[in-house]
């Protein structure tokens, strides 16, 4: 049987990332496991962790941090106990001194027992909020992954860290901003409301069908593009900021947990 989206969108997070860890699933995970959080994820040697922990905390609209593992641990205990972020991914990025090394498929052998794995809320994880109030979803309807742009938002430095914010977008037809806005603000622990609504150019974006990561979507007459931050922010921090050794998720191919986007609602 083929597996496809609308097969596993269904799916119990734990199967879909068994599925995963058996190499059946490389793609992109949005549309996957509906009601289940996703994590964007970034892996730092313990003598870099607590910089990267305060540049979460003073930019928590692109970095909210869901878990954080125990140094030398693959377990992200909050958020999916037993489960292992060295092969629960689709595809994974190996960083040298800022310089990208790699794709793999799993991890195991660039783990350390030096290790600190940040999973970081996903816009992925209000989709299905988005999904229930008749807004369209254009890259689930599309089949491909969300484009992300890095923008001229600064985001405010700490340690060793700093860079711009990179921001995902969704057209929104005109009518439905204002619920698309509502709806994504009851989640701001997987980003929440919008950063950005209308002309890409004020944040730095000169061409929209040229997304930075991910891939570039259909905006049809009467749609707004709406930007929201995006946790593959901490990509662009290690790309400035260039720490000798990092592991990050590969844009779009998330980390799906068993935490519900409903625990993450605040009203």
């Amino acid at each position: 049987m083929t597996i496809t989206v609308e097969s596993l969108a269904r799916a119990s997070a734990r199967d879909v990332r068994a599925l995963i860890r058996e190499g059946k699933w490389t793609a992109h995970t949005s549309g996957l496991a509906l009601g289940h959080a996703q994590a964007n994820m970034i892996i730092l040697p313990q003598d870099w962790a607590y910089d990267f922990l305060l540049y979460a905390a003073r930019n928590p609209k692109a970095c909210p941090i869901l878990d954080v593992t125990d140094v030398g641990s693959p377990e992200p205990k909050v958020i999916a106990p037993g489960a292992d972020v060295r092969t629960d991914l689709p595809r994974y990025r190996i960083w040298r001194d800022g310089e990208l090394m790699g794709e793999p498929a799993d991890i195991i052998s660039e783990w350390r027992d030096d290790l600190v794995a940040f999973m970081i809320g996903c816009s992925f994880s209000f989709e299905s909020a988005l999904i229930d109030a008749g807004a369209p979803v254009r890259h689930i309807e599309e089949g491909v992954n969300v484009p992300m742009y890095l923008t001229n938002v600064q985001c405010l430095p700490a340690g060793r860290f700093s860079g711009n914010m990179v921001m995902s977008m969704r057209p929104i037809p005109h009518g439905q901003v204002v619920t698309a806005v509502t709806c994504t603000a009851r989640f701001p622990s997987v980003h929440g409301a919008p950063m950005h609504i209308g002309d890409p150019a004020e944040i730095g974006i000169r061409d929209i069908n040229r997304p930075d990561f991910g891939d570039a979507v259909t905006i049809n007459p009467g749609e707004t593009p709406v930007f929201w931050a995006c946790g593959v922010t901490p990509q662009a921090a290690v790309m400035q900021s260039r720490p000798p050794f990092a592991i990050t998720h590969a844009p779009g191919h998330m980390f799906i947990a068993d935490k519900r986007d409903s625990d993450y609602a605040v009203f």
